[in-house]
C-alpha cells in the first residue's frame, strides 16, 4: 500500500544558519500495480536516503508472536460475545464498533487486557497531545511529503498485473512457502488464512491447487490452477478499489491540521511515466527539501464536516447494528429495510382494522349486513335488466 523513501536524517547540505538540512519523509501511496516501488527506487537513486517498505503484509518479528497469538485467540470467539465483553470494559469503543468487526473488537479488548487502560482512553490521550487532533496523535515525522499514485484501474490492467506476477514466478514462490510453512498445518487441519502473512493475496486463492498438486489427474490440477488464477484476478480488482477508497477516506475526505497534504500523480499511461510521474515527483520532493510549497496544489475532495463515521445506530425494525452516518443513510433506503417497513405498516394496518371490527356493536353490524345485502340485490336487478 505504501513505500517510504528518503527517510530521516540524511544530510543534503547546509541549511539556515549553517545547520544541516535533512530530506523529508516521502510517503508513496497507491493501489496495487501503480508503480510505488519503481518510483521509490528512482527517487532514492536521485536524492539519496533510505527506502523502507511499509506493506502491512510484511513478515512479523518473532517478538510479536505472543501478542499476535492472543489476538488470534480472541478472534476465534463469537463476535457478539466479544462485543458484549468490550462494552463492559470500554463502552465508548464498543459503541463505535460493529460486533461483526471482530478484529477491531479483539484489538480493543487486547489493549485493555495488556494495559488495564481502555482503548478509548489511549486514543483520548493521543488526541490531547500537542499536534494531535480528531484523527489521532501528533505526526511522528512532521511535514511529510505524501505522493499518491492513482490510475484508471481497468480490469485489463489488473489482469495483466496478475499474469506478469505468474510469469515472474509467483507459483514457484507459493509452492516453496507452502512446502516450508503451511504443509504441516494443513496436515493437522490447522491452517489459518485470516492472520499473519497467510492472509495476503495468493495463499487462499491457490489453496486447493497446492494441496492437491501431484495427487490428482493433470486435468483436475489444471482446472484448479485456472480457478486459482481467476480468483486471484478477482480479489486483486477488489483490493485495488478498496485501497483507493482508503486513501480518499483517510487523507482526502478528512481535511484538518493533523492531515498532511497529498499530491496526486496520474499513472494510467506508463509510456509517459517520466513526464507525468517521475519529473513532477522530483519537483515536489525538492520543494519540500528547499523548505517551500510545491508549485502544484495538493489534491482535495468535497467532504461533509458533520458526518460521523463511527456513530452508532440500532435498527429495531431489521434487528441490525449500523455504524456510521453514511451507512445508516444507505440502510434506511435499502430494499431490505423498506421491505421490513412495508411489512410493519401492513401489520399495523391489519391490527387497526381488527380492532375497529371488534369494536362495532351487534346492532351496527346487523345494519351493515342489511345494507350490503340490499346493495347486492340492486346490482343483480340492474344486471338482469
Amino acid at each position: 500500500m505504501a513505500a517510504m523513501a528518503a527517510a530521516r536524517a540524511v544530510p543534503v547540505g547546509p541549511g539556515f544558519l549553517g545547520l544541516q538540512r535533512t530530506l523529508p519523509l516521502v510517503v508513496i501511496l497507491g493501489a496495487t500495480g501503480t508503480g510505488k516501488s519503481t518510483l521509490a527506487l528512482q527517487l532514492g537513486q536521485r536524492l539519496g536516503g533510505e527506502i523502507v517498505s511499509a506493506d502491512s503484509m510484511q513478515p512479523q518479528e518473532m517478538g510479536t508472536e505472543k501478542v499476535v497469538d492472543r489476538k488470534v485467540e480472541l478472534e476465534k470467539e463469537d463476535g457478539y460475545v466479544l462485543h458484549k465483553r468490550l462494552s463492559q470494559v470500554d463502552p465508548e469503543m464498543a459503541a463505535k464498533l460493529h460486533p461483526h468487526d471482530k478484529r477491531k473488537v479483539a484489538r480493543s479488548l487486547q489493549v485493555f487486557e495488556e494495559t488495564g487502560i481502555s482503548h478509548s482512553e489511549f486514543l483520548h490521550r493521543q488526541h490531547a497531545e500537542e499536534g494531535g487532533g480528531p484523527l489521532g496523535g501528533p505526526l511522528k515525522f512532521p511535514n511529510p511529503c505524501i505522493l499518491w499514485l492513482y490510475a484508471d484501474q481497468t480490469d485489463e490492467r489488473l489482469d495483466k498485473r496478475v499474469d506478469d506476477m505468474l510469469t515472474a514466478g509467483l507459483l514457484e514462490e507459493l509452492r516453496d512457502f507452502h512446502r516450508r510453512y503451511n504443509q504441516k498445518n494443513i496436515s493437522e487441519n490447522s491452517q489459518d488464512y485470516q492472520h499473519g502473512i497467510f492472509q495476503s493475496i495468493g495463499f487462499k486463492e491457490f489453496h486447493e491447487y497446492l494441496i492437491t498438486e501431484g495427487k490428482c489427474t493433470p486435468e483436475t490440477s489444471n482446472q484448479l490452477l485456472k480457478k486459482g488464477i481467476e480468483a486471484l484476478k478477482q480479489v486483486t480488482k477488489r483490493y485495488a478499489r478498496k485501497q483507493n477508497r482508503w486513501v480518499k477516506n483517510r487523507f482526502l475526505s478528512r481535511p484538518g491540521p493533523s492531515v498532511p497534504p497529498v499530491y496526486g500523480l496520474e499513472v494510467s499511461d506508463i509510456s509517459k511515466w517520466k513526464e507525468s510521474v517521475l519529473e513532477p515527483a522530483l519537483d515536489i520532493v525538492q520543494s519540500f527539501i528547499q523548505g517551500h510549497k510545491p508549485a502544484v496544489a495538493p489534491m482535495k475532495m468535497p467532504f461533509n464536516e458533520t458526518e460521523n463515521k463511527r456513530s452508532y445506530h440500532m435498527c429495531d425494525l431489521c434487528g441490525r447494528i449500523i455504524i456510521g452516518d453514511r451507512e445508516w443513510a444507505a440502510h434506511i433506503k435499502s430494499k431490505s429495510h423498506l421491505h421490513q417497513l412495508n411489512k410493519r405498516r401492513r401489520l399495523d394496518s391489519d391490527a387497526v382494522n381488527t380492532t375497529e371490527s371488534q369494536s362495532i356493536s351487534p346492532d351496527c353490524d346487523k345494519e351493515l349486513k342489511e345494507k350490503r345485502s340490499s346493495r347486492q340485490n340492486d346490482e343483480e336487478l340492474i344486471s338482469s335488466i
